[in-house]
């Protein structure tokens, strides 16, 4: 029934964000909306967070959680458990979000099992505040709407339709029941992924509000997707491996095109974060993954729809891994990261 007060449990996984922390979790205590929780779990963080944590925990209405480190996912797995909710928001602990952010949410429920409400985002960068939208017209996608314009499009797209991170959504509990076995802790990119998508699968009535800019994405340099990490190939066969598992027992529609596509939408982040790379050995490191003759074969042979330039620069420094390009993109990533 609309109007209907349900519970809902914020829950924040927070590792080493004393920086950010209290004005995170200060804008999810001035939420207009009343019925609700916030639950943080500091993952073993070693500066102040915990403590941090702590005093927010004799607080009506908070409960903190200490566990030892197992990463994000695990800190939101941890979280989810110890709910009372019957709907969770994620709060990452160095964005903020604005008080009307639940209200305005909460208003679009109706109580259905495996509803999802998504809001958009602003993006704070160092110098710069961006909006940013998803690339569905706003509604409600429910039934074959759900299927063909959400479902069969969550992966494999240039722009995704729906972002795939696990804030910006208030989601039906149920949405995530069952979804664990498509969880590899161990991933340090892409952990975002594997917990949303199983979950938009598991749903039956997806929101996407107009407007809505409720949530501050907070652009910190330094942080693991904006500068190099040595795993994030690692990381993307992993995170590919727990897709196409999840897509199969899910029985995803399109799901092996959109999955081809997928994996090399990923190939080209592999190629932006080798570029990244700040030793003299890059261009070895570069020469050796796409220089495979699978990640040859599938950029070869899988159409991509690029309109980014960015993406259009990735793609033609992968497709000639082995010309003078990739130095030169190399430069020009370089200047880009230093004015973001």
């Amino acid at each position: 029934m609309r109007g209907k007060s349900y519970r809902i449990s914020v829950i924040v996984p927070v590792y080493n964000k004393e920086s950010w922390l209290r004005e995170c979790v200060d804008s999810i205590l001035a939420q207009g909306y009343r019925n609700m929780e916030v639950i943080l779990v500091d993952d073993a963080s070693t500066d102040g967070s915990g403590n941090i944590c702590d005093s927010y925990g004799r607080k009506e209405r908070v409960r903190v959680i200490h566990q030892e480190n197992g990463g994000p996912t695990a800190a939101c797995v941890a979280g989810m458990q110890a709910a009372s909710g019957d709907y969770y928001m994620f709060v990452d602990s160095d964005d903020y979000v604005e008080p009307d952010m639940l209200s305005g949410m909460a208003a679009h429920l109706t109580g259905v099992k495996g509803e999802i409400v998504c809001c958009n985002h602003l993006l704070e960068k160092q110098k710069k505040t961006e909006p940013v939208y998803s690339a569905i017209p706003p509604g409600i996608y429910e039934g074959e709407a759900l299927r063909t314009k959400i479902k069969a499009r969550l992966i494999g797209q240039e722009q995704k339709v729906i972002p795939l991170s696990r804030c910006m959504k208030l989601c039906e509990k149920s949405v995530f029941e069952g979804n664990e076995k498509y969880y590899d802790y161990s991933m340090r990119f892409g952990d975002d992924s594997h917990m949303m998508y199983p979950a938009f699968l598991n749903s039956s009535r997806v929101v996407v509000l107009k407007d809505a800019l409720y949530y501050h994405y907070r652009y910190v340099e330094g942080s693991i997707i904006h500068r190099y990490d040595g795993a994030i190939y690692e990381s993307v066969q992993k995170l590919m491996a727990s897709l196409t598992k999840a897509a199969a027992e899910k029985q995803a529609p399109d799901r092996e095109e959109a999955l081809e596509r997928e994996y090399c939408y990923m190939l080209l982040y592999v190629m932006k974060n080798e570029l990244r790379n700040p030793e003299k050995g890059y261009r070895a490191r570069i020469l050796e993954i796409f220089g495979e003759k699978e990640n040859r074969e599938r950029l070869l042979h899988t159409p991509l729809y690029l309109q980014d330039r960015t993406n259009v620069l990735l793609y033609l420094g992968a497709m000639h891994f082995r010309s003078i390009l990739p130095g030169i993109l190399r430069l020009l990533f370089r200047m880009y990261d230093r004015k973001a």
